[in-house]
């Protein structure tokens, strides 16, 4: 028998060691690559820092988990009852006789916790279940380390969920919902009642592993712990210093999550163990507990009650976040009723805990008394039910809601407080703004860079335009357009041999290179990783001119020609002087939002550049991103590392050869700074930045990417409906789009989480002052950022607390038609004068409206300029007066009969007519209203721009420029192109009835 098995068992031994060698070498290739690539960007110290730390916690808390786990099994497997094999009858017969002698004389170290069957086949049940129940929960929150998006825009895992006793039915239909949880659940309770203690101590062994990954995938929450920077803030309830709740807290929170899950399942393993010894089931009876298992018992039950003990202590500070009552943070009830409560039940579970401990340590006779821990937990039970739970809830029913706006007063004013501080809404300089509606020609001329850079092109037809026009081959892609200012220069208007420079608003979008769109057949390895490697180029057109047949008139388009000697590949320029505003060089794009590949460049193939006529132009790189993979040793961790074994086969690498990997920015952001909360629409940008290499053409295409600290632990500040209720724009990124070199720039100091950060990575963010002027000129307000400030602010205006309770001057986003199609209006960019302002400045502005009314009510403006960057104006309207809102503008727009005839003529079979963004665009003390109309095909969309609308005070005029409608209304007179004036004194006095203004 034993040479039968001795094949097999040296074939397994063999398999073990292949998987073993493969396992470390599959875990050295990804560390190795992980150092190599964080060498690359320069940012290894991060790397290093984040492992070491995540290594140390792994370890650390992996270790104690398994080591107090399976220490407790072991001593639960040596003090269970004894489990004889084999009796025969006239020893049996002896042994049941002399028990029965001996039962009287041992009654009292004899526990009377003797159970039936029933009984023993419920309990048994219902702790295998909720062992099924941890280990779902806990392999549920593991898998969160595995399926992080790097697309999102925070990548930081939510704390993982404590596992409490009164979430298992909450959790148990949850389960029910899910047929493979059922089949786990199933599979582990059955495998439990079959070998208790060998399933026991394998499920150790995976919650000892589990618990160190999840806190391990914590990493950021430990070291913000070990680095706190003070708010200079107290909360209002325990006094303490911000710094608590944001930064240690989470840390808390953590402890509780693992020692709350390995006391409990410690408990229930030894409990479990100790219920099934004595053969409890087959027998149909569970004898008892003797003295060793009951001193065992009550030392694991004190650590479960010291476990309650911090979970009641943590969820005093967690009121600060509380969701009861009218408002967000802790309320009348809470600090009155459930505070008291909380710190109550922290003495008690402690005392409790203290109580078990010492039974545990201290020698004692069994008697009946010996339940009394199990009246104690049960009187914990039944009185945390009833005062953490009932009392509450009657009292916020009975006393409170009767008298809510007396009693929640002070408690409104601190979540209007702190809700204000923590998205930087007190940082709003608000005005009153009344327009007039005294425009004039005159006004017109002196605000001419505002009217010349009036936004008549949106992103999204312009990208559809560029999709037809300037795709130049079917794998090129436009995946974003951004707006931007850049100065051009031009002749004076008075002296044309005077050459100046002007801000002009401009949409630029990058030419990508989708490797996706590559034909089906010519998607193959060497086409994928070594040809296919960048996009090249960019257009871009200022968003108020309009080129033949109304399609966008373009500075940069092409892939042309230069000027110099024939030299190929520079991009068409619209004329010499554009040529030197805007720096283009050698506008090659190898890291981008498209670049979803890894490429080697510098080897024996030439890399696709651009396409010139029927043939192509080749090209090999020459910038300094990549790593290196000539040697034979590199490209087999790599080829570990990326699964790809063809790179050990192919003949076309030489020494020289780098590959490219991670190439997408925002991958390539979060890889290094996953701590960070990044905005959606990163952004273009073409400049010099006086780091040019001289011995190389220069590539001056870099993106800005504004990333955002964010904390949910600010107390009484309301989220709303996001997953933060703190945020600031602290860091401006910027990569460059040819090396894929990136920098970190800390925009705001004055941050007390980039702080920390900044000293945990003191050689990652570097100051905004450190960055080119080139590229600072370019920084804007944040999109994300402003529209979080701009939903809070529909709300947190209000700062009365009977206003606030009342929602009485409640705000709204205003609805705008767009492609027929009704949808909130989005913040935009302008290059305006800001009334009050001496010159104009690219700002971001948002409107708003009352609720259930449509008059314009105010509109937020974010600068982006010089010394007003970051700032926030807030013009409010006189409510007394009628202002027209977006959705009236609109109304008065397709109730015309001219202007809805002649869409209604466009929109014939085979096209159709997209009214664009309406923009409210503020002049001196007036108002006026633009709002285009394109014209597109339904299929192989190209739209063109038809018409411009412009309303102003109780006139509305359609022409086709926007320089003829404005001379319609302010300069009337015979124009060669016919223009739709349309007085609206007839309908104004219906718009301001139904605008509800003087209600």
């Amino acid at each position: 028998m034993e040479l039968s098995q001795s094949p097999w068992s040296k074939l397994f031994r063999i398999i073990v060691v292949l998987l073993g060698v493969w396992l470390v070498y599959d875990l050295a290739s990804h560390l190795l690559v992980e150092v190599l690539w964080f060498l690359e960007v320069q940012h290894l110290p991060v790397f290093l820092k984040r492992f070491q730390t995540q290594l140390i916690v792994w370890v650390i808390v992996g270790g104690i988990s398994g080591f107090y786990l399976l220490g407790n099994i072991l001593l639960a497997r040596r003090n269970k009852h004894f489990q004889p094999q084999k009796i025969n009858r006239e020893i049996k017969a002896n042994l049941i006789l002399s028990a029965r002698l001996e039962d009287e004389s041992a009654e009292e170290n004899t526990f009377r916790g003797r159970m039936n069957l029933i009984i023993l086949l419920i309990l048994v049940t219902g702790i295998s279940i909720l062992i099924g129940l941890m280990l779902i929960h806990l392999g549920k929150e593991a898998v969160v380390f595995w399926q992080r998006d790097l697309t999102l825009p925070s990548v930081t895992p939510l704390l993982p969920a404590p596992f409490e006793l009164a979430l298992a039915p909450k959790l148990w239909q949850e389960f029910l919902e899910h047929t493979w949880q059922v089949i786990v659940l199933v599979i582990a309770i059955f495998l439990l009642l079959v070998n208790a203690e060998l399933w026991l101590g394998t499920i150790a062994v995976g919650f000892s592993l589990l618990f160190g990954l999840i806190l391990a995938n914590n990493w950021a929450k430990i070291l913000l712990f070990l680095h706190p920077t003070n708010f200079q803030e107290k909360d209002p309830v325990f006094g303490l210093d911000l710094s608590f709740e944001v930064f240690r807290l989470p840390f808390w929170q953590l402890g509780d999550f693992w020692l709350g899950a390995m006391f409990l399942y410690a408990f229930l393993a030894v409990l479990l163990i100790y219920i099934l010894s004595a053969n409890s089931l087959s027998e149909g009876k569970f004898p008892g507990f003797n003295r060793p298992q009951l001193r065992h018992l009550y030392a694991l039950g004190g650590t479960v009650m010291l476990a309650q003990a911090l979970r009641h202590w943590l969820s005093r500070y967690e009121l600060l976040f509380s969701k009861r009552g009218v408002n967000y943070g802790a309320s009348f009830t809470d600090i009155k009723v459930q505070l008291p409560v909380e710190t109550t039940f922290t003495v008690i579970c402690s005392a409790i805990a203290f109580w078990l401990l010492l039974r545990a340590l201290v020698s004692f006779r069994i008697k009946r008394t010996t339940l009394l821990p199990l009246y104690a937990l049960g009187f914990y039970a039944i009185a945390a039910g009833l005062c953490c739970f009932l009392l509450p809830a009657a009292i916020q029913r009975l006393e409170v809601q009767p008298n809510e706006l007396e009693l929640e007063r002070p408690y409104i004013e601190r979540t209007i407080a702190f809700t204000r501080s923590a998205f930087a809404l007190n940082d709003i300089e608000a005005k009153t703004f009344d327009p007039r509606g005294q425009l004039s020609a005159k006004d017109i001329e002196a605000n001419e860079l505002t009217i010349e850079n009036i936004r008549l092109w949106d992103t999204r037809p312009l990208l559809e335009t560029n999709r037809q026009l300037q795709r130049i081959r079917l794998y090129y892609e436009f995946p974003d357009a951004d707006i931007d200012r850049y100065r051009i220069k031009r002749e004076s208007r008075t002296k044309p041999e005077i050459i100046e420079s002007e801000k002009q608003q401009v949409i630029i979008a990058p030419r990508e290179l989708n490797y996706a769109a590559v034909p089906q057949e010519a998607q193959t390895w060497i086409n994928k990783h070594l040809i296919y490697t960048h996009g090249y180029g960019f257009t871009l057109s200022p968003v108020n001119q309009v080129g033949e047949g109304g399609l966008p008139d373009y500075f940069v388009k092409n892939i042309g020609t230069g000027a110099d000697e024939g030299e190929e590949g520079i991009l068409n320029t619209s004329s010499d002087l554009v040529n030197q505003s805007i720096p283009i060089g050698k506008p090659r794009i190898y890291y981008g939002e498209l670049t979803n590949t890894y490429v080697m460049t510098s080897t024996k193939v030439k890399e696709f550049d651009f396409p010139s006529g029927e043939d192509n132009v080749y090209n090999s790189y020459d910038g300094i991103g990549g790593i290196e993979i000539g040697s034979v040793w590199r490209r087999l961790v790599f080829a570990e590392y990326l699964k790809d074994w063809r790179m050990l086969f192919t003949d076309n690498f030489t020494p020289q050869t780098r590959l490219l990997f991670r190439r997408n920015i925002n991958q390539r952001v979060r890889a290094i700074a996953p701590f960070l909360r990044y905005d959606r629409d990163p952004y273009l940008v073409t400049a010099k930045t006086g780091d040019d290499n001289y011995w190389i053409q220069p590539n001056y295409l870099y993106w800005i990417i504004d990333a955002y600290t964010t904390s949910n632990y600010y107390p009484y500040s309301d989220r709303g409906d996001h997953d933060f209720n703190y945020i600031r724009n602290s860091v401006k990124i910027v990569i460059d789009a040819y090396n894929g070199n990136i920098e970190f720039y800390v925009a705001d100091p004055e941050d007390p989480i980039i702080n920390t950060w900044s000293q945990i990575f003191p050689q990652t963010f570097k100051p905004l002052t450190e960055m080119p002027l080139s590229l600072l000129e370019h920084i804007r307000y944040p999109l994300d950022l402003f529209s979080v400030q701009s939903e809070r602010l529909l709300i947190y205006h209000m700062r009365d607390p009977q206003v606030f309770y009342n929602r009485e001057d409640q705000w709204q986003i205003p609805q705008e038609i767009y492609a027929s199609e009704s949808q909130p209006i989005e913040p935009y960019y302008l290059i305006l004068k800001l009334p009050t302002e001496s010159s104009e400045e690219f700002v971001l502005l948002h409107p708003y409206t009352p609720t259930q009314r449509n008059n314009l009510i105010a509109w937020l403006a974010g600068r982006s300029d010089g010394e007003n960057y970051g700032k926030l104006l807030l013009y409010q309207f006189p409510k007394q007066k009628l202002v027209y809102g977006p959705e009236q503008i609109e109304a008065l727009i397709n109730q015309d009969p001219v202007i809805s005839q002649r869409i209604s003529l466009w929109n014939r079979q085979g096209s159709r007519a997209i009214q664009g963004n309406l923009l409210i665009i503020p002049i001196e003390q007036s108002l006026l209203y633009v709002e285009p109309l394109y014209l597109e095909a339904e299929q192989n969309s190209l739209p063109t721009l038809v018409r411009v609308i412009v309303v102003y005070e109780n006139r509305i005029i359609m022409a086709e420029t926007l320089e003829e409608a404005l001379e319609g209304i302010f300069a009337p007179q015979p124009l060669e192109t016919p223009t739709i004036i349309r007085e609206l004194e007839n309908i104004a006095p219906t718009v301001e009835k139904q605008s509800g203004v003087g209600d």
